[in-house]
């Protein structure tokens, strides 16, 4: 099954950095603050003209992302592969910590052992995709020739 994938729009605040971009969000922001009616407005009615006073200049200034990346599902990923790759990773910073012959030694082998693991969890996977394939194929063609 594919996931449903959606996008959370945030605004791009590291333009906000800029100091260009921060002075005209300040004073776009004020002008605001002072056009706006704040007579007769309980605390959340006034937090909330705030917000939007806030929300609203920021969309103009800075614009409007997607949202953070989202990292795809990966379909052959399981314990085995993910302990291979944790140990991969241990090993690399040991190695870059010491920079040491032997070291580099540890973290090649586990470094092919994580590929193979990851190989042979995408054949697993291939080979369980080709026999549920068929199985449904199996079942559509047995259904069709009832009718």
């Amino acid at each position: 099954m594919i996931p449903f994938i959606f996008f959370i729009h945030q605004f791009q605040l590291r333009k906000l950095k800029e100091e260009k971009t921060c002075e005209d969000y300040g004073r776009m922001v004020r002008d605001k603050v002072e056009e706006a009616k704040w007579k007769g407005l309980d605390v959340n009615e006034h937090w909330q003209l705030m917000k939007c006073m806030m929300m609203e200049t920021g969309q103009d200034i800075c614009g409007m992302s997607k949202g953070p990346r989202s990292h795809k599902e990966t379909w052959w990923w399981n314990e085995e592969v993910a302990e291979a790759v944790k140990d991969k990773k241990i090993k690399y910073g040991k190695w870059k910590k010491e920079n040491k012959k032997e070291v580099w030694k540890e973290f090649k082998k586990s470094r092919h052992n994580a590929k193979r693991v990851i190989s042979s969890a995408k054949e697993k996977k291939h080979v369980q995709m080709i026999q549920m394939t068929l199985r449904v194929k199996m079942k559509f063609c047995k259904w069709q020739s009832r009718c």
